[in-house]
Order: C-alpha cells, then sequence, then structure tokens
C-alpha cells in the first residue's frame, strides 16, 4: 500500500479541477456525505461502484 500524503487545500482544488484526481468522501454514511459534500465530489460509495473502472493510476483524493 503506497504512503498517505497530505496536501493543502489548494493543491486538491487544482487538482480536481483539472481533472488529475477525484474527490471522494472518505465517510460510508450516505447521509453524512450529503452532508459535507463538496463541489465536484463523489461518495465512497460511487467510488466502490466505479471501482473496476478506475485506471490503477488515478489519483483519488479523501476528505
Amino acid at each position: 500500500m503506497a504512503d498517505v500524503k497530505r496536501i493543502s487545500v489548494q493543491q486538491a482544488y487544482a487538482k480536481t479541477n483539472a481533472n488529475q484526481a477525484l474527490l471522494v468522501c472518505a465517510y460510508e454514511d450516505e447521509a453524512k456525505c450529503r452532508m459535507l459534500n463538496l463541489d465536484g465530489s463523489i461518495s465512497f460509495a460511487t467510488l466502490q461502484s466505479r471501482a473496476a473502472s478506475l485506471p490503477k493510476t488515478q489519483e483519488i483524493i479523501f476528505y
């Protein structure tokens, strides 16, 4: 497993706006994700459903 790297809000914003990374709510509870929704983010459940189709090199930013 790769090391977890912390990045700044500005870096996360730039990467997601440039479609270089997926922004994912790390909570499995859908209601909690809806409450903490950030523009352009997806839920953990959505990530799980798309996992097989994502490239192995896809950068994922959890919040």
